[in-house]
């Protein structure tokens, strides 16, 4: 019984969505295609993150063991996930670069700068439509509201013409403008969840990227001073 008014309720919910007039469908239609864009936006950045961090983890390992420069970069082709192997890169060819020219690392100067440029690269590569879910979560509540107040406006004019208080007049307009409040908070929570934790996340990656430059410039000084 309870499983045959939930659909009840489902259906009239359906029913007042494919009823609604042409601007609370285009509020609605609009909702919908922020909150499915922010969700793809979720699930691939989530995937990505996971990934990012898991290959850190295990590149982070091979290069404390590894002997040399040298077997690292043949190890980092395993670990294209990592960010800090693109770290390490712009550190490594900075050095071949040096010792090609130089027979030896003269400016690790320059290197530390190479390292910089990889943690801004990965940083923007990381934060990579971010700012979408901002949008989301910052947009879809005033959409909500503009849709709000359209069905109040609607419930109003029904009140109107119909020339007295009746719920039947004013249900359809109230109605509508819940369903936009809903959805715009549907498309906007998620966005604003998700955009504080893959913020979060970012940083701890950031972190760990410079802190790794430091391992780096270490690691290069002990083998060059031998």
């Amino acid at each position: 019984m309870a499983s045959f008014a939930g659909f009840l309720y489902q259906v009239s919910i359906w029913n007042l969505i494919s009823t609604a007039g042409p601007i609370p469908t285009a509020v609605l239609s609009l909702l919908l295609l922020f909150s499915v864009w922010s969700w793809a936006i979720i699930f691939s950045k989530w995937n990505m993150l996971r990934q990012a961090r898991t290959a850190n983890l295990r590149f982070l390992r091979a290069f404390r063991k590894a002997p040399g420069l040298e077997a690292v970069a043949q190890a980092s082709e395993q670990f294209a996930q990592a960010p800090l192997v693109a770290v390490f890169d712009f550190g490594y060819e900075e050095i071949e670069r040096q010792i090609k020219r130089r027979g030896a690392v003269a400016n690790l100067p320059a290197v530390e700068r190479c390292l910089q440029l990889g943690m801004s690269e990965e940083l923007t590569r990381l934060e990579r439509n971010m700012n979408w879910l901002a949008t989301v979560a910052s947009v879809t509540p005033f959409i909500g509201l503009f849709g709000t107040v359209w069905g109040i406006i609607d419930a109003f004019q029904a009140l109107g013409l119909s020339g007295g208080v009746s719920l039947r007049a004013v249900g359809p307009g109230i109605a509508h403008a819940l369903v936009a409040t809903a959805m715009g908070l549907a498309a906007a929570i998620p966005a604003a969840i998700f955009f504080n934790h893959f913020g979060h996340v970012i940083r701890e990656i950031g972190a760990r990227m410079e802190d790794f430059s430091l391992e780096f410039l270490n690691f290069s000084e002990r083998i060059f001073e031998r």
